[in-house]
């Protein structure tokens, strides 16, 4: 019995994350192509539509945007439903959210920020965690309530989409040679995660 509940173990283990993540991107495709192909069937004739190009064209899309987005104007006007957004009061919390997640789950927040173990206190245990905020940074909230010499130091959790963000004197800190966004999916996966790189 014990080498039935391995073997199932196991399958579930190499299926479902398989599973899982092809019900995710299928869901996403067809949330994109339901909501993209009414717009596109108001600007091209019904006959010239194919089963995908909604898709298509939104991928296409976040490419211009991509590229066009250090452009000055076309930056701004980009940037601009974001903006809106941020003074909505609900719709404030929902997008910033979002945005902070797919920046930190892409590194872009991470760009030159460093990976570091953190020493827990009366112990020779340590957790891994990433700088996101350097006290004498500007142009930013957080940086401004804490000392030129701290640091804020995220500490996620691993199997989910969650942490801690500790203050502490980046004296205090080890650094880990290792690029913060393959640290993140370490961590995220408890260390059991594929090799990076």
């Amino acid at each position: 019995m014990k080498s039935i509940t391995r073997a199932l173990l196991t399958g579930l283990s190499i299926l479902l994350p398989v599973l899982i993540s092809v019900q995710i991107v299928v869901w996403l495709l067809v949330k994109i192509e339901q909501s993209l192909r009414p717009l596109l069937l108001f600007i091209i004739p019904d006959s010239w539509y194919l089963p995908g190009l909604a898709i298509v064209s939104f991928l296409a899309i976040c490419v211009v945007v991509g590229t066009s987005i250090k452009m000055e104007l076309l930056g701004f006007v980009w940037k601009l439903p974001g903006k809106i957004l941020e003074r909505i009061p609900v719709a404030k919390y929902v997008y910033s959210t979002l945005k902070d997640f797919f920046d930190l789950v892409g590194g872009k927040t991470f760009s030159d920020q460093s990976v570091v173990w953190v020493k827990l206190p009366d112990s020779d245990s340590h957790v891994m965690g990433i700088v996101t905020k350097r006290g004498d940074a500007e142009n930013s909230q957080l940086a401004d309530m804490i000392d030129d010499d701290h640091v804020a130091v995220y500490l996620p959790m691993s199997y989910q989409a969650g942490g801690y963000m500790l203050v502490l004197p980046e004296k205090d800190l080890e650094k880990v040679d290792i690029d913060p966004t393959d640290a993140l999916r370490l961590i995220m996966s408890a260390g059991l995660g594929q090799k990076t790189g």
